[in-house]
C-alpha cells in the first residue's frame, strides 16, 4: 500500500481525503499542528503531530514513513481573518507550504495535491468561474493560495515536482456513515450553523444582506459535498501516477444555492423551521460565486454525485445530531 503524507488531515475535508485514501487502498498519515483540527478525527491512518513552518520535524516524518505522494490541505481560511491578520496566511499557508515542498522534493516526494481555493479568483460576479479566470485575489487567504500555486510551478520547474491543484469555494456535507464530519470552533460554515438554529445550539441565524440583486435578495455561492470533493483529489492523485502531468481543475456544481434556499432545503430535510436574523451586508461579499467543473469532470472522469442541496444537507444533519470531538 502506498503511503500519502496528509497535512490537515485532523481537519474537516483532511479527514474524509484520509478515509477515501484508505477505501481506496493507500495509507494516509495525518500531519496536523491541530490547531483547528482534532485528534479524534485521525481515525484511517498514522497520525504525526506538527507544523508546517517546523522543517526539521516535515524532513523526520519524511524520513519515517518515505511517502509516495502528498496531499496538501493544512492552511488558515478565515476571510475576515485574513483581512485583519494577514502576516499568520502569509507565514502559514505560503511560509509553511515552502516548507512542506521544499522537504518533499529533498525526499524525493515528487506527487503532490494542492487543496487550493477559488477565492485566488477574487470578485467576479455572476459568471460561472473555469481554471482560466483571470487570478485576482481580495485578500490574504486567496493571495497566499495563489502564491503556492505559483511555488508548485516553479519546483515543478526547476525539481520536476508533478501538482494536481484544486480550487473550489464551500464544502458541505459529512460522511455518510458519520465517521467524521464538521466540527468547527467558531463554527462560521453556513449548513452547520443552519443546524446549530435547527438544533437550538444557537439562538438565530443571522442572513448577512437580504438586498442582493438575486431572486431572494441574498448572495448565491457554489456547494460541493466533502465526499465528492475528496474523490476528485484520489483522482487526482492517480492522475499523478499514470504521469498525465501538473494541472490545475475546479470543483463546483456551476449553478450555486442561495442562503435562503439553503435555509428552507434545512427546515424541509430536518423538518424543523430555522429561526433566523437579518444584518447587513459583510465587507467583500459578492452577489454570486459559483464555480463550474467541466475540465474535472471531462479529464479526470470526477462524478458529483453528492452534491445536491437536500443530500449534502441530510448528511451532515446525521453527522450534526451523533458526531462530535473532544480537544
Amino acid at each position: 500500500m502506498k503511503t500519502v503524507l496528509v497535512t490537515g488531515g485532523a481537519g474537516y475535508i483532511g479527514s474524509h481525503a484520509c478515509k477515501a485514501l484508505k477505501d481506496a487502498g493507500y495509507t494516509p498519515v495525518t500531519f496536523d499542528n491541530l490547531v483547528t483540527g482534532w485528534k479524534d478525527a485521525v481515525k484511517f491512518g498514522p497520525f504525526e503531530q506538527g507544523d508546517l513552518q517546523d522543517r526539521a520535524r516535515l524532513d523526520e516524518v519524511f524520513a519515517k514513513y518515505q511517502p509516495a505522494a502528498v496531499m496538501h490541505f493544512a492552511a488558515l481560511s478565515q476571510v475576515g481573518e485574513a483581512m485583519s491578520e494577514p502576516g499568520r496566511y502569509w507565514a502559514n499557508n505560503t511560509g509553511g507550504s515552502l516548507n512542506l515542498i521544499e522537504a518533499a522534493v529533498a525526499a524525493k516526494c515528487l506527487d503532490f495535491v494542492f487543496s487550493s481555493t477559488c477565492a485566488t479568483y477574487g470578485e467576479h460576479d455572476n459568471v460561472v468561474l473555469d481554471e482560466t479566470t483571470p487570478q485576482l485575489p481580495l485578500n490574504a487567504y486567496g493571495a497566499s493560495k495563489r502564491a503556492v500555486e505559483d511555488i508548485l510551478k516553479d519546483f515543478g520547474a526547476a525539481y520536476g515536482l508533478r501538482s494536481v491543484i484544486f480550487r473550489y469555494f464551500n464544502v458541505a456535507g459529512a460522511d455518510p456513515e458519520a465517521e467524521v464530519g464538521e466540527f468547527h470552533r467558531p463554527e462560521t460554515h453556513l449548513v452547520p450553523l443552519v443546524l446549530d438554529a435547527i438544533d437550538g445550539k444557537r439562538d438565530a441565524l443571522t442572513i448577512f444582506g437580504t438586498d442582493y440583486d438575486t431572486p431572494d435578495g441574498t448572495c448565491i455561492r457554489d456547494y460541493v459535498h466533502v465526499c465528492d470533493l475528496v474523490d476528485a483529489h484520489v483522482l487526482g492523485l492517480k492522475w499523478l501516477e499514470e504521469d498525465r502531468g501538473s494541472q490545475v481543475f475546479n470543483l463546483g456544481t456551476g449553478s450555486g444555492f442561495s442562503v435562503r434556499e439553503v435555509m428552507d432545503r434545512g427546515a424541509a430535510v430536518t423538518g424543523r423551521p430555522v429561526p433566523c436574523t437579518t444584518g447587513p451586508r459583510r465587507a467583500g461579499d459578492c452577489t454570486k460565486l459559483v464555480s463550474g467543473s467541466t475540465r474535472a469532470i471531462t479529464d479526470l472522469g470526477w462524478e458529483p454525485r453528492r452534491s445536491d442541496l437536500d443530500t449534502m444537507i441530510a448528511d451532515a444533519w446525521k453527522w450534526h445530531q451523533t458526531g462530535h470531538y473532544e480537544a
